[in-house]
């Protein structure tokens, strides 16, 4: 049972693939099936503590790792049951039916159990359950003490996260030999509780991968604020939206934050200067960030053409995304990287209705933009142009406030001045931020989330 974080992230297409090349390679689909349900057993076994389990069993390979778990946790000493919906359909499954000694229930007449195992359906499951099956799986669930699902919770995409039927929340999900799409995207992640890893055996990769701690470079006795990373801000008329950003940059270790707003204000550290008195292509920029606070008028366009213009890595955000949707040629043409960091309204104002999962959105907006996407929301996707990408979980619900995303343009501006590849400076500033968030707890405000950057920087 192992944490996710940084492991490949794969399709149902793709696991089918990794488990029939594991079967072409002399692992058998019992073989695959037996490693699955004794690694779920084992997983029960630590978290159940002894109490009774109840097992649903599809009639698939889900259910298949059902029989195989429960046989297992019945040697191991636990009362166990279960309580299947129909005959098992696969040979493998079949045969793991045919090891289980016990009785088997209806799932219709099966009573509650303090720990309930959910084998009925896993990845690949492309309709809902119907309403009588699902509403007496949600009724067994919270009825449970602990509620664990095999591989994906039953009743939703594994591609795209889309919940087909009513679906309870799990406080574990075991998944088998790789992170599916679901267990991030949502509404399907927010169903799937603690996401653990069962190893069974198979080589599963992926260009996605769950987003992880940064591996971020501290100071050496050589380093000055300009090698640290100096980061600009174009700054606007919102200057409370450009003030939390530039707060931001500097408590996720910037080493030098200049603010072209011609105004005051921050802290003391941070550097006020016009607009017109800083050049954009000064060779120590590390990053170049515009759109907080920037507004939409032709004073905050023209700030986005010469932005533009220079040749620094450039961060968009906000307001100036808005304004880039007639200037995307020139952002796919300019020499230095860009990274922009859309909400779900940003982004369909800049790229319109794209089909698919938010996984292909974001990697279809990089290809076309040339850029690097943070496509923000309660699941964010990080997505490069050659197709790389990071997704990212447990967002905090409380960071629905204003100016937190401020917050993130400026942590992202701070990683990507580090002299990061853009995308891991993106999934950096992204883990950061999602960091400080967790530490914070409940009731923040996006000043509080800037100023916890200190902490979880100097954590690194």
């Amino acid at each position: 049972m192992t944490p996710i974080a940084g492991k490949p992230v794969v399709t149902a297409a793709e696991m089918r693939a990794a488990e029939n090349c594991a079967i072409a390679a002399g692992t058998s689909a019992d073989d695959l099936m037996e490693r699955a349900g004794k690694g779920i057993a084992a997983a029960v076994h630590r978290l159940a503590a002894g109490a009774p389990v109840l097992v649903l069993c599809g009639p698939g390979n889900n259910g298949g790792d059902g029989y195989v778990a429960a046989t297992a946790l019945a040697a191991m000493g636990h009362d166990v049951r279960i309580a299947a919906m129909a005959e098992p359909s696969s040979d493998a499954a079949k045969h793991a039916r045919a090891a289980w000694t016990g009785p088997i229930e209806s799932i219709a007449e099966a009573k509650p159990a303090p720990v309930l195992l959910d084998a009925l359906f896993g990845t690949g499951l492309s309709r809902g359950l119907d309403d009588t099956l699902s509403a007496r799986l949600c009724e067994l669930v919270n009825a449970a003490r602990l509620a664990i699902t095999v591989d994906l919770p039953s009743g939703v995409a594994t591609d795209d996260g889309t919940v087909l039927s009513p679906v309870p929340d799990f406080e574990v999900t075991l998944t088998l030999g790789a992170v599916k799409p679901a267990h991030l995207l949502q509404p399907a992640a927010r169903h799937c509780g603690a996401v653990r890893l069962i190893d069974i055996g198979i080589v599963a990769d992926s260009a996605a991968h769950v987003l992880g701690r940064p591996n971020l470079p501290a100071p050496s006795p050589d380093s000055h604020k300009y090698n640290r990373g100096m980061v600009v801000i174009v700054g606007g008329p919102m200057r409370g939206a450009a003030l939390l950003a530039s707060t931001a940059a500097m408590r996720a270790g910037a080493g030098y934050v200049a603010l072209l707003d011609g105004g005051a204000g921050g802290p003391h550290a941070l550097v006020h200067r016009a607009f017109d008195d800083q050049p954009l292509d000064d060779d120590r920029i590390g990053a170049l960030l515009i759109g907080p606070g920037l507004g939409r008028n032709e004073e905050a366009a023209a700030r986005l053409d010469k932005a533009l213009a220079s040749d620094r890595p450039l961060i968009i955000d906000g307001d100036a995304l808005h304004l880039l949707k007639d200037r995307l040629d020139r952002l796919r043409n300019r020499p230095a990287p860009a990274i922009l960091t859309p909400h779900e309204g940003e982004f369909t104002a800049l790229f319109g209705k794209l089909d698919g999962s938010k996984l292909d959105r974001a990697r279809t907006a990089a290809r076309q933009a040339n850029a690097i996407l943070v496509y923000k929301g309660a699941d964010t996707v990080i997505a490069a142009p050659d197709g790389r990408a990071r997704l990212a979980r447990d967002g905090s619900d409380w960071l629905s406030t204003a100016g937190t995303g401020d917050v993130l343009a400026g942590t992202i501006a701070a990683t990507l001045a580090a002299d990061l590849d853009p995308l891991e400076a993106a999934a950096a500033g992204v883990w950061l931020h999602g960091e400080a968030a967790r530490r914070l707890g409940a009731s923040f405000i996006a000043d509080d989330l800037a100023n916890a950057l200190t902490a979880v920087r100097a954590s690194l």
